[in-house]
């Protein structure tokens, strides 16, 4: 989201982020200047600017005779991306069976209706959102900055994983587990289900790598 008051470079840096995380640029796709500058309606200037910064972020590497690409995880990367996810999800869940309030358990469950009854498109982002509102609940800024964190390494895993209507289903009925969990007050049992949430979601992302 840029502001009135950002300069031509953090607005450009805004706008590139935003379209690497919705999934118009993946990993793998070469960052020309020109082009980038062109479909985000930007001069070359502040794109430059931009993709030096997404380098210093490890989002974006420099390849000789190629230029930016956007990193790609590899095999390694990833389990211990999931890894890390699984340690805070699963924190998350179990913190916020502790806090969690009636009205923050209901908005959750009607987002995760909202998921079940998606298309993988929309489904992604929502997904986004249920994850957000789960560390939302644990009343933990720590937690939270450490959730943030993670964000630059999330949007180098590429496409969701919500790609098609059983995956969907898996997904929401899982999410059902761990709310049921969370409205119950029930830290071990929100713990547990994040967890296997996490390593259902690494399977499947896994299986899609070797494809």
């Amino acid at each position: 989201m840029t502001t009135p008051d950002m300069s031509q470079g953090e607005a450009a840096y805004a706008k590139l982020l935003a379209a690497i995380r919705s999934g118009d640029f993946v990993p793998g796709d070469r960052l020309r200047e020109t082009d980038v500058a062109a479909r985000l309606n930007l001069s070359r200037t502040p794109v430059r600017e931009a993709l030096r910064r997404l380098e210093a972020d490890g989002i974006v590497e420099h390849r000789p005779r190629l230029g930016a690409i956007i990193r790609q995880l590899s095999h390694g990367e990833l389990v211990e991306l999931y890894e890390m996810r699984s340690v805070l999800e699963r924190t998350a869940a179990e913190m916020a069976a502790k806090h969690a309030g009636p009205a923050e358990v209901d908005a959750l469950r009607a987002l995760n209706a909202a998921i079940a009854a998606s298309a993988p498109a929309e489904a992604a982002a929502l997904n986004q959102d249920f994850h957000r509102g789960i560390y939302l609940a644990t009343r933990n800024r720590f937690l939270l900055d450490a959730a943030r964190a993670l964000n630059n390494a999330l949007m180098l895993l590429g496409p969701t994983t919500l790609d098609d209507p059983e995956r969907i289903a898996i997904v929401s009925e899982q999410h059902y587990a761990i709310l049921d969990a969370i409205a119950n007050g029930d830290v071990h049992a929100a713990g547990q289900t994040a967890e296997l949430h996490l390593q259902t979601s690494l399977v499947h992302r896994l299986k899609a790598l070797g494809r």
